[in-house]
Parts: structure tokens; C-alpha cells; sequence
């Protein structure tokens, strides 16, 4: 099993003048002991406007950054939002990255959150994965061919050579995004490595990616042309220390992310730059629903964490991102818990990472068969509640579809405001 970090660039209220610089440079900090430490993978988020959830609204200069202060460990977009980006800038970008780093990017590709960050981009919810295919269709080309023309639904343009070209060739391994759960037999599918949230259960991983790996052999359906990525990474809630209790209390900072995800996927966003999640949240904490999320990650002692740790790598997980930059978490706590884990933790599953590989060969090859399992009663990852609400592409078509038809009917717009809170216009 691999391990990465991951960040969200969270950023509580209230902020001083250098909030946001001290927490970019900590970050940065994070990532250089990380590399000394052994973990494979740091992952960025791309999200907009999203304020105090994540301040990360330019991975690509972020990881720049990161290029310069690591040698080892590979640097993901986690993801880049394609209906909010141009795909030849993108290709420019993540070219460039690879040049700097020496060739260490994983690009992971994904949708955009709603209509907070969509919007003030031209793009409405309902076309983000229509807009999503098309763009990787235009993106591919741009990165090996030197003459690159298309004419599409969204994105159109004349022949022209995208440089730079990356460093790995044809270009760095690609990603989906899967905030949906079914969104990983589509990953399967796409030849894409699925980029999740911890699974519920141990036998819910072993249902999704037994889902992925028969997707990916038995209904292959790419998008364009590119090599297969054949990975299931999971991000978990994060806290090593060395006792359960130190862990729970030093992981609080993980109830405020999901507090913040479901509250904007709820209720979208305050007005712009008034709004306090820290405020809103203090109340919340408290409850037997956050206390609940502390439970579900990887939050604990050494031992407690490779317990569970043996669970998912039984299911043939093949990566698993940790997150402990949340809410308040201190620098301090975060850099202590990545050396704890490093020390204790991490050798054991590295050291059985031959064994997953040849696991992986047999399955792709065909040698071994699958176990084919039921992902019906599967259907939300560990930190997920009846607050945050999943629709597949189909049912958020349909679900506007049936609202404009209501507006017609009683002849009623929609306002700026209730177009700024709805997450689903």
C-alpha cells in the first residue's frame, strides 16, 4: 500500500494579515518532511470561493512551490476542475509542473462543486459532466500532438501546438475525482485511477473496487487516448499519536471539514466575504454526528491505525491519502503525527507493496479471477451523512429539468440569491 498527503488549505475565521501566507508556508513545510519521511504522493485540491473550507484556488503554483523543496514524492492535482478551466491551459500547466518537478505529477481531473464556484465561471451544475468528458477529449491530444484542432459543444478552437510537452511520456498518469461513490465504476471504466473517500466498511471497499477492477477489464469505454491507470486511493480523516485519546483530541479539526462540506452542499454560500463557518460550526461540534466522524477515519494510536489499516489493504486498496490539515489542526500536531506514522506505521504496509503488485499483475492479466460482489447497499463513504446530498449526472439533469418546468408553469424566475444558495442549479 502507497500513502499520501492531502490539503484542503483550510482556513478557519477569523484571519489576520498573514493567515493565509503562514498556512502556504507551513503546507509547504509539510511536504518537504513528508518527502524526507517516505510518503509517496501530496495532493492539492482546486476549489474557488469557498471560504474557510479551502483557500486552495491555484494548485498549479502551490505545487510549483513543492517541486522546488522535494526531490521524491509525486505532486497530484487532486483535482483540477475542468468546467473552471480551459483544457489547453490546463495542458500548459501541468506540462510545466512536470518539467519542474522532473516528471513526479499525478493529474487527477474532476468536476467543480456547484454552482458557488461554477457559476462565476459561465458553467451550470447540469452540463459539469458533459463539460467534464469533453474536455478531457480536447485535453489528451493537446499533450503529445503537435497539431491540435476541435470543435465541440463547449470548447472550440483552430489547429495549434499546446507547448511545453510534459516530462513523462505521453504524459502524467490521469485521475477522476470520485465524490460520488458510483463514480468509481465509471473511473473503472474510464481506465482512470479513482480518487475516493474512505469506505464505510471494509466490505464496502472490497465491493468498489472489485466494482473498478471488473469495470476496467470486462467494459472499458476511454474517453480518448491514453494509458491505463489501474489505482483505488481513499482519503481518510487523519491523527496518529500515541494514545486513541491524544489522537481524538488533537483530530478535531477533521468534524469541522465535514461540517463545511455539508453545510455548502446544503446551503451553498453566505454572502461573499460576511459568512463565519467557524461561528456556525461551534454549536455543531458538539453533537453525537460530529463525535461520530471522529470515529469513522484512520484516528488513533499506531496500533489502532494499522488495525484498520490491514482492512482496507485486504480489499486491495491501493493508495490511501491521509488528511489532518482541518480546521484548527496545528503545525505542530500535523508534523508530529506524519513522523509517528512514518516511524511506526508506514514501513510494515511498504514493505508488502511486491506482494499487492503481483495481486494487481494476476487481476490484469487475467491470471486470477475477481470476486464479484454487491454494491447496492454501498452507496456513501465513511464521512457522508443525510446532509450531503450525491446526485449522478442523470438525476441533476432530471431534477432541473423538473424545475424549470415548475417555474414555467406559475411564470416565476429565480433570483441572484436564490441562484447563489441553491447547490443544485
Amino acid at each position: 500500500m502507497k500513502f499520501g498527503i492531502f490539503y484542503e488549505h483550510q482556513l478557519p475565521r477569523p484571519w489576520v494579515f498573514d493567515s493565509e501566507h503562514r498556512l502556504l508556508q507551513d503546507s509547504l513545510t509539510q511536504i518537504e518532511l513528508a518527502d524526507r519521511l517516505g510518503y509517496d504522493y501530496a495532493w492539492e485540491v482546486e476549489h474557488h470561493f469557498l471560504e474557510e473550507y479551502s483557500h486552495s484556488s491555484a494548485p498549479e503554483v502551490f505545487l510549483g512551490a513543492a517541486s522546488q523543496r522535494t526531490r521524491r514524492i509525486r505532486l497530484g492535482h487532486g483535482i483540477i476542475q475542468l468546467p473552471t478551466n480551459h483544457p489547453i491551459r490546463v495542458a500548459e500547466r501541468v506540462a510545466t509542473l512536470d518539467l519542474l518537478s522532473g516528471g513526479r505529477v499525478e493529474l487527477g481531473l474532476g468536476e467543480g462543486q456547484g454552482p458557488v464556484e461554477l457559476h462565476p465561471f459561465g458553467r451550470r451544475v447540469r452540463d459539469k459532466r458533459d463539460v467534464w468528458e469533453e474536455a478531457v477529449r480536447v485535453l489528451i491530444p493537446c499533450f503529445t500532438q503537435e497539431a491540435v484542432e476541435f470543435h465541440g459543444q463547449f470548447f472550440d478552437f483552430p489547429a495549434r501546438n499546446v507547448i511545453p510537452k510534459p516530462f513523462q511520456k505521453p504524459h502524467p498518469p490521469l485521475w477522476v475525482a470520485c465524490s460520488n461513490i458510483t463514480t468509481i465504476g465509471s473511473a473503472g471504466q474510464w481506465g482512470m485511477g479513482a480518487l475516493g473517500f474512505q469506505f464505510v466498511t471494509p466490505e464496502a471497499a472490497r465491493a468498489w473496487v472489485s466494482e473498478y477492477y471488473a469495470n476496467l477489464i470486462d467494459r472499458p469505454a476511454k474517453l480518448a487516448d491514453y494509458p491505463t491507470n489501474a489505482n483505488v486511493a481513499m482519503v481518510s480523516a487523519f491523527m496518529c499519536a500515541p494514545t486513541d485519546e491524544e489522537a481524538q483530541a488533537k483530530a478535531a479539526g477533521w468534524t469541522f471539514f465535514v461540517f463545511c462540506l455539508s453545510h455548502y452542499g446544503k446551503h451553498g454560500m453566505a454572502e461573499p466575504g460576511r459568512g463565519n463557518m467557524w461561528q456556525l460550526y461551534q454549536e455543531w461540534r458538539h453533537t453525537p454526528k460530529a463525535q461520530e466522524t471522529l470515529r469513522a477515519g484512520l484516528i488513533g494510536s499506531p496500533d489502532t491505525i494499522r488495525r484498520r489499516l490491514r482492512e482496507f489493504e485486504a480489499a486491495h486498496v491501493d493508495q490511501v491519502i491521509l488528511l489532518n490539515q482541518t480546521g484548527r489542526t496545528p503545525h505542530e500536531d500535523i508534523c508530529a503525527s506524519l513522523e509517528l506514522f512514518a516511524r511506526e506505521v508506514m514501513p510494515e504496509f511498504h514493505g508488502r507493496e511486491a506482494a499487492h503488485q503481483r495481486w494487481k499483475d494476476d487481476v490484469l492479466s487475467g491470471r486470477a479471477g475477481l470476486e464479484r460482489l454487491d454494491t447496492s447497499t454501498h452507496k456513501v463513504y465513511a464521512h457522508q451523512n443525510e446532509d450531503i446530498v450525491r446526485l449522478t449526472p442523470e438525476e441533476l439533469k432530471r431534477k432541473m429539468a423538473e424545475k424549470e418546468a415548475a417555474r414555467s408553469v406559475t411564470g416565476g424566475g429565480v433570483s441572484g440569491e436564490e441562484r447563489r444558495r441553491s447547490p443544485l442549479t
